[in-house]
């Protein structure tokens, strides 16, 4: 659901894609992330999205003008997972806040995948 204020003028209105590429740009500036991941429902299989479908694979959830973001990240082969994903949560939720002016209640990082090589 869209997150929506009102003001004197009227409302104001964001839609909760225009969240998910925020939270996706930000978390592809993160070191360590290869890509977003979409699940494949007839394979049960994750795939590396390119940079136009970032927002597939992120969920956003919206109550009472609060975000909650789920992130389906794939990381580079050889870093430290928790390092990689606190830096993910960290940047997700000072550029969305910054931009939008909605408080991020959580974010949740799910590694679906360790790209090895290119």
């Amino acid at each position: 659901m869209p997150t929506k204020t009102i003001t004197d003028l009227g409302a104001i209105v964001i839609d909760d894609s225009v969240i998910a590429t925020i939270a996706g740009v930000a978390a592809m500036e993160s070191y360590g992330i290869v890509g977003m991941a979409s699940k494949n429902a007839a394979d049960g299989i994750f795939e590396l999205l390119k940079w136009d479908y970032l927002s597939k694979g992120i969920k956003v959830y919206t109550k009472d003008n609060q975000l909650s973001i789920d992130l389906h990240v794939i990381l580079e082969y050889g870093v430290k997972i928790s390092v990689v994903a606190e830096n993910i949560i960290e940047r997700v939720k000072f550029n969305v806040e910054k931009i939008t002016g909605y408080k991020v209640d959580s974010i949740n990082v799910h590694v679906q995948g360790i790209r090895v090589g290119k």
